[in-house]
């Protein structure tokens, strides 16, 4: 029952190899990364407008209407 867990082949030397042999940036060498980065980026800009946008109410004010 547990075999498929301990029992497997030992896959670290060839994932290994294929991370030292790209050229590209470390956080792209992942599967999916860019898939990963880009949900995070869009995200952290979507925050950080929301957090401009919200600074720049709080600072400029409400207009008073009568």
């Amino acid at each position: 029952m547990i075999d498929a867990v301990v029992h497997r082949a030992n896959r670290v030397p060839e994932r290994q190899r294929a991370y030292q042999a790209s050229h590209a940036p470390v956080y792209y060498r992942p599967p999916r990364s860019r898939l990963y980065l880009g949900a995070y980026f869009t995200l952290f800009g979507a925050g950080m407008c929301g957090t401009v946008y919200g600074l720049y109410q709080l600072t400029m004010g409400k207009p008073v209407r009568n």
